[in-house]
């Protein structure tokens, strides 16, 4: 068997970059590896003028490559920008054109996302950033479609993510998309971050600290959940079961999970899928029961609907990768 070339990945580094927000894909993607311990991306930092770059935390980083590594990379990310979201350099813009003209997926963490606006790549299309910085997004980028509230967004060859932490999601989301749940799942095992947070999860809660014996109550509930997805699941019942009521049990959930029961319980019920699909020989019948979808019509209705592609399609698509 012929080993599979490594995709290549290049993050963009500027002078006064955040650390941590240049850490994140090179986390993620640069120490990733498969079950043989080979890697599955060559990733490589650059900037439009290379050297010595200082960050915002007081100490200088070497960045090697300038922005010719960006004709030949699959992955591009733009980890973050200058807080004032200062125009991006020309010859940064016109690279990042021509790498989504020819294919590659390019990705704009926070403050990236304006380096991606600002380049033309999100006209006509949704979006997020951090929502910080939202309102100043919104009334200079009118032309797409902002969604401040959401974690990431995901348009199959652009991403947008919202910030910090957001961007860990984002990237892990994309690792996920090209080498299934399980790789990103030992990579957020490493990190150790949590393994999967949909990208229509708030990004900001206003009121996230609930009272001590309301966590203490919901959180063996969401447990209990996760090892019964196949089971149908009531408001009702699970309000009982968490001992609230059904107003107290859904305002306390979104405030922990930053989303509705029903949308977490199908992001779950879909990750659960994927990895069926990925791991196991199950029929399309059997993988519809134990994810908790009834039946096989509403999981190919609900997988199509988030992956853009039928089970048996992403099962072949995985296997062939």
């Amino acid at each position: 068997m012929i080993a599979r070339q490594p995709e290549t990945v290049a993050v963009v580094a500027f002078d006064g970059i955040s650390p941590f927000h240049l850490s994140v894909p090179c986390l993620v993607f640069g120490e990733d590896r498969d079950e043989d311990r080979r890697h599955r991306f060559a990733l490589s930092v650059c900037a439009a003028v290379p050297g010595a770059l200082r960050t915002n935390a007081g100490f200088a980083i070497h960045v090697a490559h300038g922005l010719e590594i960006l004709r030949r990379a699959q992955i591009i990310v733009v980890p973050s920008w200058f807080d004032d979201t200062r125009a991006a350099p020309l010859e940064l813009l016109d690279a990042l054109r021509r790498a989504h003209r020819r294919g590659a997926t390019i990705v704009g963490l926070c403050l990236g996302a304006f380096v991606l606006a600002e380049a033309g790549l999100l006209e006509g299309r949704t979006a997020t950033t951090h929502w910080y910085l939202a309102g100043r997004f919104a009334e200079r980028y009118p032309q797409v479609v902002l969604q401040p509230e959401v974690l990431y967004v995901d348009h199959g060859d652009v991403l947008t993510s919202a910030g910090t932490a957001a961007g860990i999601d984002c990237c892990l989301h994309l690792l996920r998309m090209r080498h299934g749940a399980d790789a990103a799942n030992r990579a957020a095992r490493r990190m150790v971050v949590a393994p999967h947070r949909q990208g229509g999860q708030a990004q900001y809660i206003e009121t996230p600290v609930r009272a001590a014996p309301e966590r203490d109550r919901l959180s063996p509930v969401v447990d209990w959940m996760l090892q019964n997805l196949q089971q149908p699941h009531d408001l009702d019942a699970l309000a009982q079961r968490a001992l609230m009521s059904r107003r107290s049990f859904t305002r306390n959930f979104r405030e922990a999970m930053g989303t509705t029961v029903g949308q977490w319980l199908l992001h779950q019920r879909l990750a659960l899928a994927q990895r069926l699909l990925e791991t196991t020989e199950e029929s399309i019948d059997a993988v519809a029961d134990q994810a908790g979808f009834g039946t096989p019509a509403s999981l190919r209705q609900h997988f199509a609907a988030a992956m853009k592609v039928s089970p048996l399609a992403y099962r072949r698509q995985f296997r062939t990768t």
